[in-house]
């Protein structure tokens, strides 16, 4: 061994264990450092391209690594230094830059500036009590969201995606460890392989990489087989790239065009690979990208789109209605100041200032219910879109079916019983580090094979060509003696045989034949018939000439037999699927598996197949052909990844809402496309990285369940939107009638402003409100025109109570002069805020209120709470503060039969309303 590189190593041992200290006083010079010289940092593009050109061992070295991985002790140390593989995501706000972003919507501005103009105008009282509205408001979105963001992180933790490191094992003692150190530099050995959070991978790692998963940092490879990497996120590019351990364009000035390096962002869709961690984190090429993008503001959402939608319906409504309030009042009163605090105050009771705390805490509290029912919400609006759901597409496998699949048989081409084929798919799938799926964990854990393990120590494995979901299949080959290679290939059993020239029948190779091929297409169809999935198996021998494969040696082959599977079908699929028909959702099956397969699971557990498409004449279908086809089709199978995707896109386009549910690779670009992308914590990682929601059961059942807590969701939402703006309408279209015709303001600012501060409090509990059954039945979206109109509708009707007790004050009360306006105005307040309140209760359901539906008991409680006050604030000393006065108790008959007319015509209005309109 060179003793300068032995020196080297030693060093770099004796550093790494933080022993060079005690060699420093010895007066070892070997540790000594270095003069210090202020160089230029180099730029990311430019380590990454030197990191390209680099040997392997001098990287290795370099990067303070090994060819079997680091120890935890070295990773451990190595990211105290260079931090956690994170990317600079949207970063968590700190307290007072999210008390600032609670406080500054457009509402509170509103009322910080109405407290302004009261305090100019030493109206102390109405300053405080506005003040008041604007802390309480902001301190209770503040606090939800808080409580939200916090259950969100805590519920996002439980879904992590992982990467495979190698790992050196460690030895306590020193001399040991480090023989073992300087061994592996001469013979690697020893490794393990380990599954380890992403966020703690750190430089010099060893990273092994197979089909689906995501390039968890900046690698450079040490080697690849078949690589293909898809580098959209990064490039744009459409088609996977080819990734080498030899770059054949060193002098790019561009890393993403270096062949050996692979990116953090990106993901592999075919082969195998073994890599070493460059950069984590920030200081990947993605990280780098992300920090330049994380302040840009995001597009919104279906979902955010619909609240903004009814915002501005508010606002609008709000800039038409008081300035018509203000010119009223100021031409008829003569005080234009007053009038202008009123006008304002109007202002302030048409906005929902809730609004953004009551959807937070909803979605929140939604999200909390779906982690009980197994469903872990990775984005919160993403909540809505599950109840709005109508059409869902998910895979056959493990969804439909048990996911435990059985290796049922193992036949010759004219289905007869024969143990070779077996064996020749055994070796295949033992021998193969791509993909490895549930069909050859099938054939590994066969029980007549678990007693024949010695069949592959016979073999030595020369080389293999992985799974790729365009050829569907995979070839591995081995040798048993060194005077020749065999090439065994198993796959989809159309693929194999386009591949094949002959077959083996009775243990002769003959032609493969027309009347042949006939033969083996009538006994494929038949397994498949029994629901069984049917995989070729193929082989071929050859010279020993070569130990690098590639495509273009699987042809010729010899078709040797075929191995059949059996999924089962879930005891609770039939009945999952009978309750989301019942709930107003399509489900449609996408699987790239055999269309006899399929069919007969579909049967098996009650899913009526309407029609079914082929992948291959969706590719030869215009999107108008398939628009008109997605309608009426059940099933489509033998799809590719893209046909998922399109299938999916025009569902979309055609104004469903489509929840796509998978775990795959192949999933993943429909899981994008979606409106709501679903998948399991067993998914590979671009799947789940996909996804807006994971479930930790794979089970139709308990995407039921969560189906129908998306809508209790957007139920509870929409009830505070309907109630807010019919309520705040019907206020100021009364506020509009008296300002006509009385002689003094009908309620002062500060009445208006305590009344909407107290209802506004009422709200709070709405995200835990009980949901009518019917609610449940079909999906719900957002819909501004019909919140307009329905505020229109019933707006109105609590004015005709209004003015009856307008009328009621006047003549009966006398309070029918300036010099008794407070009693007026203390009577309003009551009825105003009562009414408000019972509101409430009267449009959260379609039925009768208290007997056919009652509200959950925190509603309840928060209704008699907010009333007790209403009713305490005029007939309590707190009456002078408020400038109100105590009512005759006369007056409380008459309030009580007020409220009751009000709620029997509610009532009948709603029957009515819901007949033309329909009730959402």
């Amino acid at each position: 061994m060179n003793l300068n590189l032995l020196k080297e190593t030693f060093v770099s041992f004796i550093r790494a264990r933080g022993m060079d200290r005690h060699f420093r006083r010895l007066g070892m010079d070997m540790f000594r450092s270095a003069p210090v010289t202020k160089e230029v940092p180099p730029t990311l593009a430019e380590q990454l391209s030197e990191a390209s050109r680099s040997q392997a061992q001098a990287l290795l070295q370099r990067l303070r690594s090994r060819p079997d991985g680091l120890t935890e002790a070295e990773a451990d140390a190595i990211r105290e230094h260079s931090g956690p593989n994170e990317v600079e995501h949207e970063k968590p706000l700190t307290w007072y830059v999210h008390l600032w972003h609670c406080y500054k919507n457009p509402f509170n501005l509103l009322l910080t500036l109405l407290a302004a103009v009261s305090f100019y105008t030493e109206d102390m009282k109405a300053a405080i009590v506005i003040g008041t509205m604007v802390v309480v408001s902001t301190l209770l979105r503040f606090v939800q969201e808080a409580r939200s963001n916090t259950a969100a992180d805590k519920l996002k933790a439980m879904v992590s995606n992982t990467a495979t490191v190698m790992r050196h094992d460690q030895v306590e003692e020193i001399a040991a460890e480090a023989q073992r150190y300087f061994d592996v530099l001469l013979h690697p050995k020893g490794a393990r392989r380990v599954e380890v959070p992403i966020h703690q991978l750190v430089p010099g790692d060893i990273v092994l990489l197979s089909a689906g998963d995501m390039i968890p940092a900046d690698l450079r490879l040490l080697a690849a087989k078949d690589l293909f990497v898809s580098q959209a996120a990064m490039t744009g590019e459409s088609l996977p790239v080819e990734k080498f351990v030899t770059p054949s364009n060193l002098n790019t000035s561009s890393p993403l065009e270096l062949d050996n390096l692979c990116f953090m962002g990106t993901n592999v869709v075919s082969g195998s690979a073994t890599g070493v961690v460059l950069t984590t984190g920030k200081r990947t090429y993605f990280g780098a990208l992300a920090e330049r993008v994380t302040a840009t503001d995001r597009t919104p959402t279906a979902f955010q789109a619909g609240v903004n939608k009814v915002s501005w319906l508010l606002i609008r409504f709000m800039l038409v209605m008081t300035p018509v309030v203000f010119f009223i009042n100021g031409f008829t009163k003569g005080d234009w100041v007053e009038a202008f605090l009123f006008g304002l105050s109007v202002a302030v009771g048409l906005t929902p200032e809730m609004l953004p705390m009551i959807v937070t805490s909803t979605l929140a509290k939604g999200a909390v219910a779906l982690s009980r029912k197994k469903v872990i919400v990775k984005r919160l609006d993403a909540i809505q879109n599950f109840g709005a759901m109508d059409v869902l597409c998910t895979d056959k496998t493990g969804t439909l079916t048990q996911d435990k699949i059985f290796l049922e048989r193992h036949t010759d081409i004219h289905g007869a019983p024969d143990d070779e084929v077996l064996q020749y798919a055994y070796l295949n799938s033992y021998y193969q580090t791509g993909l490895k799926n549930l069909l050859d964990v099938a054939v590994l854990e066969h029980a007549e094979l678990q007693r024949e393990m010695s069949i592959a120590s016979a073999y030595r494995k020369v080389d293999e060509i992985p799974f790729d979901f365009q050829r569907r299949r995979m070839s591995v080959v081995v040798s048993e003696r060194e005077d020749h290679h065999e090439l065994i290939c198993k796959g989809a059993v159309e693929e194999i045989v386009s591949v094949c020239s002959r077959a083996r029948v009775n243990g002769e190779v003959v032609p493969l034949t027309p009347a042949l091929l006939d033969e083996i297409r009538a006994t494929t169809g038949s397994l498949n018939a029994e629901g069984l999935r049917v995989v070729g198996v193929a082989a071929k021998d050859l010279p020993p000439t070569k130990e690098v494969y590639s495509l273009a040696d699987e042809s010729d082959l010899v078709l040797i037999g075929y191995i059949a599977f059996l999924d089962p079908p879930k005891e609770s699929t039939a009945p999952a699927l009978a309750a989301l028909r019942a709930h107003g959702v399509k489900v449609k099956i996408l699987t790239g598996d055999n269309e006899l397969v399929t069919a007969k699971i579909c049967r098996e557990v009650g899913l009526e197949v309407k029609g079914m498409l082929l992948g291959s004449y969706v590719e030869k279908m215009s999107d108008a052909e398939l628009s008109e086809a997605v309608e009426t089709v059940t099933v489509f199978a033998k799809l590719s990844p893209a046909h998922k995707e399109r299938i999916v896109r025009v569902l979309h386009d055609r104004g469903h809402v489509v929840g796509f549910m998978g775990d795959g690779i192949n999933d993943a670009p429909a899981l994008r496309a979606a409106d709501i992308g679903i998948s399991v914590d067993t998914a590979v990682d671009i799947a789940k990285e996909a996804a807006d929601l994971i479930l930790l059961e794979k089970s139709l059942m308990v995407l039921e369940e969560g189906v129908l807590e998306g809508r209790k969701t957007f139920a509870n939402m929409l009830k505070y939107i309907k109630m807010t703006a019919s309520s705040n309408f019907g206020n100021v279209f009364s506020v509009l009638i008296a300002s006509a015709f009385l002689p003094f303001l009908p309620m002062l600012p500060l009445h208006l402003l305590v009344q909407n501060l107290l209802y506004d409090v009422s709200q709070i509990s709405i995200p835990f409100d009980n949901v009518d059954k019917e609610f449940l039945e079909k999906p719900q979206r957002w819909d501004a025109g019909d919140i307009g109109r329905f505020m229109v509708f019933f707006g109105p009707i609590s004015s005709i109570f209004d003015i009856t007790t307008f009328a009621l004050m006047w003549f009966v009360f006398g309070a029918s002069s300036p010099e008794h306006q407070t009693l007026f105005q203390s009577g309003w307040f009551i009825e105003g805020l009562l009414s408000q309140t019972l509101i409430v209760h009267m449009i959260r359901t379609r039925r009768i209120p208290f007997f056919q539906s009652r509200a959950s008991w925190p509603l309840m409680g928060m209704t008699l709470v907010i009333m007790a006050i209403g009713i305490a604030i005029p007939m309590t000393p707190l009456a002078h503060y408020f400038k109100l006065e105590a009512l005759p108790l006369s007056y409380f008959p008459w309030l009580v039969a007020i409220l009751v007319a009000y709620a029997v015509l509610i009532q009948g209005m709603k029957g009515w309303y819901a007949k033309r309109y329909g009730w959402q």
